[in-house]
């Protein structure tokens, strides 16, 4: 047996740790926003496999030494870096308890599919999808686009295609996207078995969307050279700066060529929580299927991203099968179709369902679009302050939540800015300041703070910005 053989000296480790685990939450701020792993600490994961048992107290006091303080940094309120969540610390409690009942959501008739099941009706009322569409929750939006990738190609080859494959003699299939769009999009293809080079990936336009005129155009060449157009792929929200394709128009050329629809919203689609932001996401109804993920602007902890379907029964038929050993029955614990295994890759899945459930239901929808709107009004804020401070140049328009800049310094040529500022992230992350990452904007390496952080406050936009300057002051050409 694996269970403790003293619980009440369990209990009290239990109850320590917990302890230990909200003090660090609740101390984010005075610690470094990220510190590097030191070599010394490092060598200490080269062990062997362990063979003999270890007391608990010696393995929590090793976490304590040698994981917990070197975090990614994203709970920290001045990470800036990359799109990632700040958690909650609801939602720690929640992955306790869902890791307490230990279920596996892959089907059958428990409490925890009924949970997910309603995160997913909770997930098409909010973004306007109907109540016959269907959802699953995913590892993230990588899992979610490629889900829907496969739904799109099971419309346009059938059903066969899972048998059979792809058979280019019919016509190699096409899909659109922008130079903007994330990488999983890409890779979806390829994984799908219809290669990269069936995704027409167009130049963004001066906005950095996608332009619905190019797409129309694009399909036309293709249609011309026997082809087969079956999809475009739209952004709410790109990965470099932010922005959000032109939905409304993308989804009305999808409804006149008679193409899939989908929407990659990954964090930007949750925004239609805030006023500010809602107007720009109309046309995000109308998708075929639509990726987003909790884990970013909704705060809930890793791992958790949905895909929604509009049409539950080819979703299914994309992915359901059948076991003599996995048999539903029309009652008992093997009861509770459809199930989830159904629309999705994996049969064993946890309840990453609970601490959505936890998150929505503590804070609400109202209070969780303050937050995404406290998140927008503070990137333009820096992206204001970025263009009133000579040291430094705005390189894209602020169109949501993410500001693109570079610091400047008379005399230097690009190369040497686009090194310069690279540098400048890089001891920036190392001194535990604050966390920013780089991207390159219309050839130019940019310094990118994203802000998806519900702890984040005004004086901390300021704090970076001058942390870049006096870091900058110590780079020598």
């Amino acid at each position: 047996m694996l269970d403790p053989k003293d619980w009440t000296a369990f209990r009290a480790l239990s109850h320590a740790a917990l302890d230990d685990a909200l003090d660090y939450l609740e101390g984010v701020r005075e610690r470094p926003a990220w510190q590097p792993v030191p070599s010394e600490v490092r060598a200490r994961f080269a062990e062997a496999l362990p063979e003999e048992p270890m007391p608990l107290e010696a393995v929590y006091r090793e976490f304590a030494a040698s994981i917990l303080p070197y975090a990614t940094g994203n709970i920290h309120p001045r990470f800036f870096g990359w799109v990632h969540g700040t958690g909650t610390p609801t939602g720690a409690l929640a992955e306790l308890l869902a890791a307490t009942m230990n279920a596996n959501v892959g089907g059958r008739d428990h409490g925890a599919v009924y949970v997910e099941r309603q995160i997913v009706a909770w997930s098409r009322e909010l973004f306007g999808f109907p109540e016959s569409a269907s959802g699953v929750l995913t590892a993230g939006s990588s899992s979610a686009n490629l889900i829907a990738v496969l739904v799109a190609r099971t419309k346009a080859l059938g059903t066969a295609v899972r048998e059979n494959g792809i058979d280019l003699a019919q016509g190699r299939l096409t899909a659109y996207t922008s130079s903007a769009a994330h990488g999983c999009v890409r890779r979806a293809f390829e994984v799908a078995g219809m290669g990269s080079a069936s995704l027409r990936v167009l130049p963004a336009d001066a906005r950095h969307r996608l332009d619905p005129a190019a797409v129309a155009r694009a399909i036309e060449v293709d249609r011309a050279h026997a082809l087969r157009p079956f999809m475009i792929i739209a952004t709410a929200g790109t990965v470099d700066v932010g922005a959000i394709d032109p939905l409304d128009e993308l989804a009305e050329v999808a409804r006149r060529e008679a193409l899939w629809y989908h929407v990659d919203g990954a964090f930007g689609a949750t925004a239609i929580l805030a006023p500010s932001v809602t107007a720009q996401l109309k046309g995000l109804e109308r998708a075929d299927s639509l990726a987003f993920d909790f884990h970013k602007w909704l705060h809930v902890p890793y791992d958790a991203g949905c895909i929604l379907v509009r049409d539950a029964e080819l979703h299914r038929a994309t992915f359901g099968s059948s076991a003599p050993y996995l048999t539903r029955m029309s009652r008992g614990l093997a009861g509770g179709a459809p199930w989830f295994t159904d629309f999705t890759l994996d049969l064993s899945r946890g309840f990453r369902a609970l601490k959505i459930w936890f998150t929505m239901k503590e804070h609400g929808t109202r209070r969780l679009g303050e937050a995404i709107e406290t998140n927008v009004r503070q990137a333009r804020r820096l992206g204001e302050m970025v263009e009133a401070d000579d040291a430094f140049e705005l390189l894209a328009p602020v169109a949501l939540n993410i500001v693109c800049f570079r610091y400047r310094r008379a005399g230097y040529g690009d190369e040497e800015l686009d090194r310069l500022n690279d540098e400048l992230v890089i001891r920036l992350q190392e001194s535990g300041l604050a966390v920013t990452s780089s991207t390159t904007v219309d050839g130019k390496r940019a310094i990118r703070a994203n802000i998806t952080n519900h702890r984040t406050r005004d004086e901390d936009l300021t704090f970076l910005l001058d942390a870049l300057k006096r870091i900058a002051g110590s780079v020598d050409r």
